[in-house]
């Protein structure tokens, strides 16, 4: 064998599993369709940046303490930053910041009044303060926060966010776990790696390399199937054999990449649904706005979920002076929007922009880039948990870590590095209990 376990997909949760393998004198191969390590974190740069720029837009908060502890143990705490970006929401014309008590509860005095101001706040206490989260995922957000946040509360703050995240069409399905794992742990204080998320996973990469681990890129897998005394993986190169195959794919690819996996098993991975992301990044050579967070309701005629001004979180002289701007949606992947050229995006998203600034003019705008991937969001119904399958597959050797098993936390780097590391030491039994 080449490796002893084979690792499909370089992303987060790939190299923090590599990472832990390969410490532990494991064979690691990781298999990379692309031809950079990252997948939905990975960055991009225009020849006269200092910096890399995320294809979709990241930050860790304060509280994500697996990436953040990972990065500890690697002794790069010095690369980690900090800044005090502000977040607003759109409501009622205008844009609110609502990322600190004060200013949570200035909008809420004037726009709920006394008594939903304080309904608001009780139920936000108890969300950030309870750990069980298992019966808030037998009841949808809409049903917990309309009894006790309150209808108003529903309308104005909660309804405009989940909306725009999961659509009109899954608004009603969203269970409560998932937004109360969202209220329970974030922080106001965002950061990011000095250099950007890629200068953070090329490092990881070299750190895999150094430990004896390959990583293959421009190598997709076509087939994993069951053979011999392991698995049998199928690539451009030919097929090898491994003890262990790792798939932090989507569960649609894995029941594409392994057919033979048994019928009720590929059928509850069909059922798992997720949204796709669409981002269109722009320069401009001014500031938009003095916030880098604007979430926005689709209602209101946005034809985006949010528009982040990155440059007001990491300053221009990181990008040679020019101002980025993210803006971003998650799409169901038969969108026509996903399957759209650049001009159509473009045609419809950049004219939003005069709503952030009136000033705005095409003129401002120095160049674009477009960013898709068909599997970004999962979307999280009613007792949720039951659907979530386990990281062990029933093909013995054949894992999954993916984005839907993180449940209930959201998607995101942090939890990535949590399922990856997971995995890790799931192999690392199952080899040890091999050999005995």
């Amino acid at each position: 064998m080449s490796g002893q376990v084979a690792i499909i997909g370089a992303g987060v949760a790939g190299l923090a599993a590599a990472y832990d393998l390969s410490r532990a004198g494991v064979g690691v191969t990781v298999l990379e369709a692309g031809v950079e390590v990252g997948g939905l974190a990975a960055g991009f740069r225009a020849p006269h940046w200092q910096w890399s720029l995320e294809k979709f837009y990241h930050h860790w908060f304060a509280s994500d303490r697996h990436v953040l502890g990972l990065i500890r143990e690697l002794g790069w705490a010095d690369q980690v930053l900090f800044p005090r970006p502000t977040t607003v929401v759109y409501h009622r014309g205008g844009f609110h910041q609502l990322d600190s008590p004060r200013h949570a509860l200035s909008f809420s005095l004037r726009n709920l009044g006394v008594v939903d101001t304080l309904r608001f706040g009780l139920a936000g206490a108890y969300l950030r303060w309870t750990t069980r989260w298992q019966p808030l995922e037998r009841v949808t957000a809409e049903a917990w926060m309309r009894r006790w946040a309150g209808p108003r509360v529903w309308e104005v703050l909660w309804r405009p966010l989940l909306e725009g995240k999961f659509g009109a069409d899954n608004l009603s399905v969203v269970n409560m776990a998932w937004l109360w794992a969202r209220l329970h742990v974030r922080t106001p204080r965002l950061g990011t790696f000095v250099g950007g998320f890629q200068a953070f996973l090329d490092r990881l990469a070299d750190v895999v390399r150094d430990q004896g681990g390959e990583i293959r890129l421009g190598s997709p897998v076509g087939r994993v199937t069951a053979g011999g005394d392991g698995l049998e993986v199928a690539t451009l190169g030919g097929a090898e054999r491994f003890a262990a195959v790792v798939a932090t794919t989507s569960p649609s690819a894995l029941t594409r990449l392994a057919p033979g996996l048994p019928p009720a098993y590929l059928e509850r991975l069909g059922r798992l649904r997720s949204l796709g992301a669409l981002v269109l990044v722009a320069t401009l050579d001014r500031p938009l706005t003095r916030h880098y967070w604007h979430n926005l309701p689709k209602g209101d005629g946005f034809p985006f979920l949010a528009m982040c001004e990155h440059t007001n979180f990491i300053g221009p002289e990181h990008y040679g002076g020019d101002h980025i701007v993210y803006c971003g949606d998650y799409l169901p992947p038969e969108h026509e929007l996903m399957r759209a050229g650049q001009d159509e995006v473009e045609r419809r998203y950049l004219p939003a922009l005069a709503r952030f600034n009136p000033a705005f003019d095409p003129s401002w705008v120095r160049r674009t880039w477009l960013h898709r991937a068909a599997y970004a969001q999962p979307i999280p119904p009613v007792d949720h948990s039951r659907a979530i399958p386990d990281l062990r597959t029933p093909l013995p050797g054949l894992y999954l870590a993916s984005m839907s098993q993180v449940y209930p936390w959201d998607r995101g780097t942090n939890f990535a590095v949590e399922i990856g590391r997971r995995v890790a030491r799931l192999v690392l039994e199952d080899l040890d209990g091999a050999r005995r």
